[in-house]
């Protein structure tokens, strides 16, 4: 599963990022990450303090990564009606769902500051990330001037969450696609304005 040349705190990361992914934090035993990642007990404790530890670490690269895929669609200086249909309309697996979002909906990550530091953090990120494409796209004409760029940019991320769980519960991705279609609709210029 992983290559051989991965270190074993490596492992242990990766393989707690795919385990909260699916199972989320309580699912997610250390037995489970031991034998997931091929470690013992001995060394995932040598190397992290606890479950505790090490799952801050694979939130942290899980948060890290989410915002690297997003700034590869959004970075540049190309239109702003681009970029941000670029994010929206990127290569997801939208059956899985999104591995911040997802731990939103976590009662212990939520109950734990440390926990949702990262999640929270790579949110208000996000937003204000689009918030500032939308901006750009305001000034240059791109977008309506009657837009307020935080509460559009709040409403993309809100669809692309929402558009997850929509997928999940139908079985299908049409209904993360319509969600994502219905936006550009929206956001599209009107001729006449």
């Amino acid at each position: 599963m992983y290559s051989e040349g991965m270190s074993t705190p490596e492992r242990l990361i990766e393989s707690t990022r795919e385990l909260l992914w699916e199972r989320g934090y309580v699912g997610t035993s250390p037995k489970a990450i031991q034998q997931h990642a091929g470690a013992g007990q001995g060394s995932m404790y040598h190397h992290f303090a606890g479950k505790p530890d090490l799952a801050l670490a694979a939130i942290r690269r899980t948060a890290e990564e989410m915002r690297a895929t997003a700034e590869a669609v959004l970075g540049g200086d190309g239109p702003a009606p681009e970029r941000v249909a670029a994010y929206l309309l990127r290569e997801r697996d939208v059956l899985r769902g999104c591995p911040v979002g997802r731990l939103t909906m976590d009662p212990d990550v939520i109950a734990s500051p440390e926990l949702r530091a990262p999640v929270t953090e790579t949110l208000q990120w996000l937003r204000e990330r689009l918030a500032g494409i939308v901006q750009e796209g305001v000034e240059r004409g791109e977008f309506d001037a009657a837009l307020d760029p935080a509460e559009v940019a709040s409403t993309i991320v809100a669809t692309v969450q929402g558009g997850y769980v929509l997928a999940r519960a139908t079985g299908s991705p049409e209904a993360f696609e319509a969600g994502v279609r219905g936006l550009l609709a929206l956001l599209a210029p009107r001729e006449g304005r």
